[in-house]
């Protein structure tokens, strides 16, 4: 088997599996305090990957930036359409003030597809270069950890043992595997479709920082949680100039 397909399939299964065994063991201890900080972590990852990452590598060799830059931005509307589809899809009942909870299940069946993107995004980072392929696993898994949590949450209140929560989740996040292993067949020898997937990755990772991410990060607005989350932004950024930097 070649070694780019395994490193996807590793990678797949760290994206995935890790990141949902790592999420239930902060759901299920007494480290949800540290949940909003967590966000602001992967914030800084996703950003860091998305524009010392992958931007750079796609543009690397652009005979036509102002084509690929009108990608990222269709990459951006898309997201937000997929987003506002899913949540029209869930059917949402009211809860209390107001919010609004998806069903266990459908959380689940959205979750499958998400991780399958995953994974598609991670076979044409390793496609691409070694190194980005690395930094775009860090930048799943960070991202992966906070939403795994909320879902657990989602699904415990919708009657889901914890036991069962962990296992569907677990099942779920095999889809990451799957969607590398189409990628790496789908994008070997096309590498026009790489440089199209990595900017594509990109808007999904700034869409995801921007959209989802940094809005929860407002509601904390004290000076100290203020300081913490841009301190925690910046690590993030760093480990992956870091990453990037080593495996140069």
């Amino acid at each position: 088997m070649d070694l780019t397909l395994l490193w996807i399939i590793g990678a797949g299964l760290a994206g995935g599996a890790a990141s949902v065994l790592l999420a239930a063991a902060v759901s299920y201890s007494l480290l949800t305090a540290w949940v909003p900080r967590m966000v602001s972590y992967s914030v800084g990852v996703l950003l860091g990957v998305a524009f010392l990452g992958l931007l750079p590598e796609a543009f690397e060799e652009a005979a036509d930036a102002e084509k690929l830059f009108g990608v990222v931005l269709a990459g951006l509307l898309a997201f937000f359409l997929l987003e506002k589809a899913a949540l029209w899809r869930h059917g949402h009942e009211p809860g209390e003030h107001g919010t609004r909870q998806p069903s266990g299940m459908l959380i689940l069946v959205g979750d499958a597809f998400h991780n399958f993107v995953d994974g598609v995004l991670i076979a044409a980072a390793f496609l691409s270069d070694f190194r980005l392929g690395v930094t775009t696993t860090l930048a799943v898994i960070a991202h992966e950890i906070p939403q795994e949590l909320g879902d657990f949450t989602v699904l415990l209140k919708a009657g889901y043992g914890r036991r069962r929560a962990l296992l569907l989740n677990l099942a779920v996040s095999l889809t990451s595997v799957a969607g590398g292993i189409v990628g790496y067949f789908t994008l070997e020898g096309a590498q026009a479709l790489v440089q199209y997937a990595l900017l594509l990755a990109a808007s999904c990772f700034i869409y995801i920082a921007v959209a989802d991410l940094i809005p929860d990060m407002h509601r904390q607005n004290s000076a100290g949680e203020i300081g913490w989350q841009l301190g925690l932004m910046t690590v993030g950024i760093t480990t992956i100039w870091a990453v990037e930097s080593l495996l140069h």
